[in-house]
Order: structure tokens, then sequence, then C-alpha cells
């Protein structure tokens, strides 16, 4: 019997997870990534961008690699509304992949050109293993929370102490929101061991792939998590568990995983690449005004780009009720004016260099050196590429149709981060 199918466990995880045979492959690859056993891996990679030629021959499919998460919304819903054809490129399939280990050797190896990554990944991509990755775009913002199991009894962040929460990834705004809203309660994240015994005052922190999460919560495994939808959606509707805090609600419109490409397309091939973005932004804009087509179009019922039924996918696009959420106090902004996610793709420079600056003080297995030597305001400019998605932003006059834009000065904001 499989572990996750017991008696005392309400939940199947059949309903939404992968070949168990896999499930152990992202954790053994993530692992490796945490270790900086990927690191080594990706730098003994060809990185054939870095030699392409101009007069090259160039391979103009669109090639999508993504997870199972809301996260990709804006590329899939592109691929499922022939956004991408209306831009007279072609695209394949897009590929769905069960971990972010494994999504990141796909794109370092050119298996993909267009795909999304949690937002501090290719910062450690770039500055640490000198991979050629670009940000385009904000794949979507807000779209996370924290839920915790339904054997523990927490009202807030200062609950948590002596228990075992996930993360899926170091290198994520999870990890970065998280630790900052545990410091905040007077607590001290660590990594280590699960059988070793915690301080009344520790949270002990472990990477776990987005599936396996719910599954680990019901029985019991996990105390706590902090993921991307739809797993949140999936741990309250199978899994009993119940939403702690929204993360849009402590950091307003974040965003949390962007659209990555490749430097030689962004360089090199720039009508290409705007094409990309044009299609993208309108899949962004298309979920942001549409999320309940989306959600059932995104679901298993549907064109089964997630394996999640419908009803999981619609909470996850569309709940967002203080009424609902008010056992624990998981909206506590109402006034924001957020989304449970929403859709905005325009990169905001202050954005990643609040990410950055956080990210330095952040606890993380490996080698971090790399973090203490980044100059901010460089990083700002050089990981990320403006120019199309304001182009394609401009082409659509879409400003006014995504949340959390000043309409007097439309390229910068002001970060609001409030516990």
């Amino acid at each position: 019997m499989c572990q996750y199918c017991s008696p005392d466990n309400p939940m199947s995880h059949h309903d939404y997870v992968f070949n168990p045979k896999k499930g152990r492959r992202e954790f053994i690859l993530d692992s490796m990534a945490a270790a900086g056993g990927l690191t080594a891996a990706l730098g003994g990679l060809t990185l054939p961008n870095q030699a392409m030629a101009a007069d090259e021959p160039f391979d103009e499919v669109v090639r999508i690699g993504y997870l199972p998460i809301t996260d990709a919304s804006a590329l899939l819903v592109a691929h499922a509304m022939g956004f991408f054809e209306d831009e007279g490129l072609k695209v394949d399939k897009p590929t769905l992949i069960r971990g972010w280990s494994p999504l990141i050797e796909g794109f370092a190896a050119h298996k993909f050109n267009l795909v999304h990554f949690l937002k501090p990944i290719p910062v450690w991509m770039r500055y640490n293993n000198n991979f050629p990755v670009k940000i385009t775009g904000w794949a979507h913002t807000n779209g996370s929370g924290v839920v915790i199991g339904r054997h523990l009894k927490a009202d807030s962040f200062a609950d948590l102490g002596g228990k075992q929460l996930a993360v899926p990834y170091w290198y994520s705004m999870h990890n970065i929101v998280l630790q900052m809203a545990l410091k905040n309660a007077g607590l001290e994240p660590v990594i280590q061991d699960q059988t070793d015994p915690l301080k009344p005052n520790q949270v002990n922190l472990q990477i776990m792939p987005p599936p396996d999460m719910p599954p680990a919560l019901a029985a019991k495994k996990i105390d706590a998590y902090i993921v991307a939808e739809p797993f949140n959606a999936a741990g309250e509707v199978l899994a009993g568990g119940k939403m702690l805090r929204f993360t849009g609600d402590i950091w307003k419109n974040h965003p949390c995983c962007v659209v990555c490409m490749h430097d030689e397309h962004t360089e090199k091939r720039k009508a290409w690449s705007q094409k990309v973005m044009n299609a993208v932004v309108r899949g962004a804009v298309y979920a942001q005004e549409n999320k309940e087509e989306v959600a059932k179009m995104l679901s298993r019922e549907g064109k089964r780009y997630l394996p999640m039924k419908a009803e999981v996918v619609l909470k996850a696009m569309t709940d967002y009720s203080p009424a609902n959420y008010a056992t624990p106090d998981a909206i506590k902004h109402e006034d924001w004016d957020v989304g449970r996610i929403d859709f905005n793709p325009y990169p905001y420079p202050s954005a990643t260099k609040f990410i950055i600056d956080q990210l330095k003080e952040t606890l993380v297995t490996g080698d971090t050196t790399f973090l203490k030597e980044l100059d901010t305001d460089f990083v700002v400019n050089d990981l990320v590429e403006y120019e199309f998605v304001k182009n394609a932003m401009d082409k659509y006059k879409v400003w006014d149709k995504v949340k959390g834009v000043n309409p007097e000065n439309r390229l910068e904001r002001e970060e609001v981060f409030e516990l």
C-alpha cells in the first residue's frame, strides 16, 4: 500500500501526485541542489548559447517547460489560446516537469527555451554558475501561502516554534518570506536532520517538491508548508489543512515565479524574443481577466495542463474571501485589493532589489559566497530584460488591466511588506 493511502489518512495523493518513483527522484535532485550537488552538475554542462554564432541556423520553435502550478498560467494560457501562433511562432506542447532541479537542468541543456523559475533561481544560475539566463517578465504575482496541518493548533507564525516546515526550494521567495515572518515572531529558522531535537523557539526547514507537500502534511510528516498554488488549495481540500497566511497579504503584489529565456535569444534574436513576450503578456492578462475560465482550462477536466481537479484549481485561482479565512486570520490587509493569485508581467526593479537584499539574510545550505559579493544595483539591470515586456504591454494597452500599477509612473513602484 502507498505510504499516503493508509486507513488513517483522509486523502488520496493519487488525486494529484505523480509516479512515486519519479517523486523520489525529484526529492533526490532537490536535495542535491540544497547540498550544492546541482551546482557542480550545472558547472559541468556545456553551454551552447555562449558559443552561438549570429549566422547559425535558428530553431524558432518555442519549447516550454513548466511545473504543475498556477505560476505557469501565463505560458500555458498563451499556448492554449494560440497566442504564440498569432505572433507567427511555432510552439511545441508544453512539457510538464515535476521538480525545480530537473526544470533547471532541462533549460540549461536547451531542452526548453521558455520557462518559469522561482525568482531567486536565475540569480543563483547567473551569478553562482555563470549561466546566461535572463528574466524577461513576471509569471504572476501573489499566489502562495502557508498551510498548517489539521493536527496543529496555530493562529500565527509565533505558534510554529518546535515544528517541521517544508519549502519548495532554498532559492525561493517562499523561503525568504517565511524566514522573515518567523524571525519577526521571535523564532529561529534552522536546517537540520528532522530527527534532531528542536528548541521551543526553533523551526526546522526542509526542501520538499510541491506535489509531495499535501500528502506529507496529511500524514503528519511535516507540520506546515509554504508553496505556490494549487498545492495550498490541495492542502486545504484534500489534506484538511488550514491557510495560516497568504503571502500576498504580507508582501503586496509580490513576484514569485518569473519568465526566463536564454541570453542568446534576448541578445541575438530580439524579434523572436519580442514575439514570445507578446504572447506571454497576452496570456497573463487573459488569466487575470478570466480566472474561473482559466482554472477550468488548466485542470484535469479541461486541457489537463495541471493534474488537479477543477475544484482545486478554481479555489487556488479565486477563493480569497476574508470570511473563509478568518480562523486563522490569513487575510489581514483587505484594503490591499490583491487576489489569491494575480498576473502582472512587468518585472519591477524594486522587487528584484528587495529579493536580492533579503536573500543575503536568508538561511540556505551550500556555499553562499556569491550572494555576499553581489552588487544589487548591478543585478537589477544585468539579470532582467525590461524592453520586451514593456513593449508588449504598450502594444496591447494592458497597463490598466493588471494590479499594482501606478498610473503616474508605470515602470516603478514602492515595495510594501507588512506582517
